[in-house]
């Protein structure tokens, strides 16, 4: 069969033919349940040209996380795509370092090439076929292009981001021993999208937030965790690979605003293989810079270490000791040692979840009591409200009048006075929907939202939620664009905004904050906006829901609305789907992942609890919100 390609059965000598680009993964995927082992093998025809075809499979599946791929090594008199295409294969297995992919390669390219470089990833993986003449390499050999739909590059850092356009490489192949081998080509991989999220898995490591002098308005401000978010191999020692994602340092999206507490160029110290004890310790040697840290310094790299590993381990992580070269010990630290750098610790319990009522006051329900005004004046009804946001720790509450003119702040204790002070801000725009957005407050108590007067668009930040606005820059926004929503994170160093772009369209982008100047003078930049979820041609609504995690409402062009998980690097979540629901208005999640998931829909509000199914909670009101 001409094209016909094989795939070896574990523990035997024979052998089942092969199938195409996509089917030959299945042919070569070993699963492995809990009693059993079956393999699965099939027989199709590789033809020498056009595309490679994707199979279908659904998102990071729990069946997907029981199969094993093996590569298969080349075979006698294939030609010189069919080695391009069973490289491209081979790159798709469980190998740590694929020294199957590397038969495929002549014996300099096999020690040269650099599979961890970076990782492209095309949208319906890649074509194979021979080079035309004018991009040919010159000289002996044979020239294969591989092309594709670029969607996504993750680079050396293992940091994801969208990546759209076109891709185009060109692979080179001479002969050895009368074989076709490749002998140039690009370093990294090269894989299509279900081959990507079926082999890697986000990964949440951990730095510390630098709030400027902003750290000083809260206790420990200097010991904030970020979450930023890597993709890892699933199956390919993940708890020493998470350390030496952690010990590389942060993805350069967000390294400006966040610093880790090893001591640069900090690596593991050679030959391990990090896990678990049975007590669920985890024992790390570093190199000798490493070693070099103070006690007070190695606490909190241990609490780098336990959060980030535990984002990985499937069993509760007690405990972490930290070790030089030698193996002499730094430091040791416990669970309970490190609580006080627990990522999210700024988020606040979300007690209760807050709307407007059909009266226009902010109410709020807790469990399953009935939903009922707050205390204090935002709840007395004296100024009809439209959108409301709750500080942290539900002292305070920032409520924008009904026709979006005013910004309010009052107290939540019922012991306050019932009547409205002076609004804190007020925006001079004719239309409603040229003035305020609904507000948003960080974890350092601070409250952000956005003026859309087309005369002064401005983004503002009011310390306390009382004083006066700091107007914060957004260099990357065009004239002609604007905020229209907007979403803090605790941690002050990562906001969600929701643009209006020059097309009409809105996107969901992400900047991060960056805090300098002194508190008497505080300059405040949102810097590097970067899309969330680029498949949407229209954002409609988006909420925090979780340390790198947000949920979105859009649409994608010519579809209908959707609202999804997504990770703060533009990649989509590993959560499961969320089920459909009509004419989402607006959405409110917690930073505390054990909250319902709340949505302003037109039937009503909506909640999403564990069961997975949308359940009435008011079929009157709007504008839902969590603390935040």
């Amino acid at each position: 069969m001409r094209g016909e390609r094989h795939s070896q059965r574990v523990g035997a000598a024979s052998r089942a033919p092969r199938r195409s680009w996509g089917l030959a993964r299945r042919a070569r995927a070993l699963l492995v349940p809990a009693v059993c082992a079956v393999l699965l093998a099939g027989c199709a025809s590789m033809p020498d040209d056009g595309s490679v075809d994707q199979v279908d499979s659904s998102r990071r599946a729990e069946a997907d996380s029981q199969v094993r791929v093996y590569s298969v090594s080349p075979q006698k008199g294939e030609t010189p795509t069919q080695i391009v295409r069973g490289f491209l294969e081979a790159t798709t297995s469980d190998e740590a370092t694929f020294p199957t992919a590397r038969e495929y390669l002549t014996p300099r390219m096999a020690r040269d090439w650099d599979p961890f470089a970076s990782t492209t990833v095309l949208s319906d993986g890649p074509s194979a076929r021979k080079a035309p003449r004018s991009r040919a390499i010159a000289g002996n050999g044979y020239s294969v292009e591989i092309s594709g739909t670029r969607m996504a590059e993750v680079d050396s850092k293992h940091a994801y981001s969208p990546s759209k356009g076109d891709y185009s490489e060109v692979f080179h192949l001479t002969k050895v021993d009368k074989q076709w081998r490749i002998d140039q080509m690009p370093d990294g991989l090269l894989l299509g999208e279900s081959d990507f999220q079926r082999i890697y898995r986000p990964v949440n490591t951990y730095y510390y937030a630098q709030l400027g002098p902003d750290g000083d308005s809260i206790t420990d401000g200097q010991n904030v965790l970020v979450a930023d978010p890597v993709y890892l191999r699933r199956r390919i020692n993940p708890v020493t690979e998470t350390v030496s994602a952690l010990l590389q340092g942060p993805s350069g999206w967000l390294d400006p605003v966040v610093t880790s507490s090893f001591p640069s160029g900090t690596r593991l110290a050679p030959d391990q293989h990090l896990s678990l004890n049975d007590s669920g310790v985890l024992r790390v040697r570093m190199n000798a810079r490493g070693a070099s840290a103070g006690q007070a310094r190695c606490g909190r790299m241990a609490a780098q270490v336990l959060y980030a590993v535990q984002d990985q381990a499937s069993a509760k992580v007690s405990k972490v000791e930290l070790a030089g070269p030698t193996d002499r010990e730094l430091c040791t630290r416990t669970r309970e040692q490190v609580a006080p750098y627990q990522p999210g610790r700024l988020n606040g319990s979300a007690k209760r979840a807050y709307f407007i009522d059909e009266d226009h006051r902010v109410a709020a329900f807790q469990s399953k009591e009935s939903p009922r005004p707050v205390p204090g004046p935002l709840g007395s009804g004296h100024v009809e409200m439209g959108a409301v946001a709750v500080n942290r720790i539900e002292s305070e509450a920032a409520g924008v009048s009904r026709g979006r003119r005013a910004l309010y702040v009052a107290s939540l204790d019922g012991s306050a006075s019932t009547v409205l002070g002076d609004p804190v801000l007020t925006s001079k725009a004719a239309h409603e929907k040229d003035r305020l957005t609904a507000p948003s407050w960080d974890g350092l108590g601070d409250l952000w939202v956005a003026d859309r007067d087309p005369d002064n668009r401005r983004l503002l930040r009011l310390r306390g939620g009382k004083d006066e606005p700091d107007e914060v820059r957004v260099p990357d926004l065009a004239d002609d664009e604007r905020i229209e929503s907007l979403r803090i994170a605790s941690d002050g160093v990562r906001i969600a905004l929701r643009v209006r772009e020059q097309d009409g369209h809105t996107s969901l982008q992400l900047g991060r904050v960056v805090r300098e100047g002194t508190a008497a003078e505080p300059k405040l930049t949102v810097e590097q906006l970067r899309p969330v979820a680029p498949h949407l041609e229209d954002v409609s609504a988006a909420s925090w829901a979780g340390g790198s995690r947000l949920v979105v409402v859009g649409r994608e062009s010519g579809s209908v609305q959707q609202v999804q998980y997504m990770e703060t690097d533009g990649s989509i979540s590993d959560q499961p789907a969320l089920p459909g629901i009509n004419d989402v208005m607006g959405v409110a999640a917690s930073e505390d992942e054990s909250k319902p998931l709340l949505a302003d829909s037109e039937d009503g509000i909506v909640r999403l609890p564990p069961d997975a199914t949308w359940k009435m909670l008011t079929e009157t009101g709007s504008a839902p919100a969590y603390p935040g």
